[in-house]
């Protein structure tokens, strides 16, 4: 799964290292994520798009050979009758009514369909970040129910349907977050630091009050660091007050409220100035710091603003 600018880290650079490590079949969100894709890895990855064919796809689809996963009648009609011979997959609604053709639809055209030679049944999990769900139990029965006896390739594990067990798997998994650091794989490796440069440091005398609504007041003679960073960059307002950065292993608290460019860091028990504090990084990663914001990983990542210097580094293997 790369859709979102693979989930905010780099489009390009996330794909092409996916590619030399094997990966062949890519998923993204929309056709013009997929054009992106396209350009990045050139002719022969097979690139599915999950939003399907769109009014106003189908010449990319066609010229870039993107593979649409098509969700509806009327986009099953639309691709049949605009590109015949192309190259499709279809998404079936086994329960989470969010995209997908449905069960009688299914069965209405599945003879149709079949006969087409679909690239891949699809269907997605609602609840498979909760093991105990007994809806993730309901979506395996449904998507059997389609699709068995079809002998067509099948889809229903994004990273927590994997990590559900073999019988959610079928012929392909799609992992996406587990991919970049993010739960529900808790063993999954960081992939991101993120380093903001300190732009200015000052002293506060106790008493004074820092940033907008003198939301935090100093208690004790202090140093504060004024950071660069802030919610137009992705790092939103919700961490005011609670986020920490940190100067190697020694954590700093972000005092008074994230702006738009910028924030403000107690840094006073720090022996030396530093130059540049991680909010994101060995002692804090991405799920750590969503939850200080009062939301998910997955979030945090996409977000991530175009202002930051993206600098790639391979991990050994």
């Amino acid at each position: 799964m790369v859709k979102a600018d693979a989930y905010g880290l780099g489009v390009t650079r996330v794909t092409r290292a996916l590619a030399n490590a094997g990966a062949r079949r890519f998923f993204v969100a929309e056709a013009e994520e997929g054009a992106l894709v396209r350009q990045a890895l050139g002719p022969g990855p097979q690139i599915l798009v999950l939003s399907g064919h769109m009014s106003g796809d189908t010449e990319m689809i066609h010229d870039l050979d993107l593979t649409p996963m098509l969700n509806s009648l009327e986009q099953i009609t639309r691709h049949l009758e605009a590109l015949p011979g192309h190259a499709f997959g279809v998404q079936l609604d086994t329960g989470m009514n969010r995209l997908g053709v449905e069960m009688l639809e299914w069965q209405a055209v599945a003879p149709i369909l079949v006969e087409a030679g679909p690239e891949l049944l699809l269907s997605h999990l609602a609840c498979a970040d909760d093991p105990d769900h007994p809806v993730n139990a309901a979506q395996l029965k449904a998507f059997h129910d389609m699709t068995d006896g079809t002998g067509l390739p099948r889809s229903l594990a994004a990273t927590g349907g994997i990590l559900l067990g073999p019988r959610y798997h079928f012929d392909l998994t799609r992992p996406g977050v587990g991919l970049y650091g993010g739960l529900p794989f808790e063993a999954a490796l960081p992939t991101l630091t993120l380093s903001l440069p300190v732009v200015q440091t000052r002293e506060v005398a106790p008493g004074e009050a820092v940033g907008y609504g003198c939301a935090w007041v100093a208690e004790r003679p202090s140093i504060i660091a004024t950071v660069a960073g802030g919610y137009a960059d992705g790092l939103p307002r919700t961490l005011s007050g609670k986020a920490r950065l940190w100067d190697g292993d020694t954590p700093c608290p972000l005092v008074g409220r994230v702006s738009m460019d910028l924030v403000t860091v107690d840094i006073t028990d720090l022996a030396e100035l530093p130059r540049s504090l991680d909010i994101l990084g060995p002692n804090q990663g991405i799920d750590a710091l969503a939850a200080d914001a009062g939301t998910i990983g997955y979030e945090l990542l996409t977000g991530l603003g175009p202002r930051y210097t993206r600098r790639y580094q391979e991990r050994p293997a």
